[in-house]
């Protein structure tokens, strides 16, 4: 398989998953894989009272620059660890 169906395969794995991982696997995989699927992160951060979208937001800024291969084999490494 190439690299896309290998990720789009760990995608459909990840969300296959019966119980959720921890949040903060959960919040870096979030963030590989809209690296991975849109590129940077873009717009405003969100403000201090909505935590969730913060902490979604940072997971993926955190990855800016990182190319969209790279994002998809670190989610790929990230999701077969689960």
């Amino acid at each position: 398989m190439g690299l896309d169906e290998d990720f789009q395969a760990a995608v459909k794995r990840v969300n296959g998953l019966p119980t959720a991982p921890p949040n903060n696997v959960l919040l870096d995989l979030y963030g590989l894989f809209k690296q991975a699927t849109v590129g940077d992160a873009t717009g405003k951060r969100p403000g201090f009272t909505d935590l969730r979208g913060r902490a979604k937001f940072d997971a993926w800024a955190g990855r800016k620059g990182m190319s969209k291969e790279d994002a998809m084999r670190a989610y790929i490494k990230a999701s077969s660890a689960l």
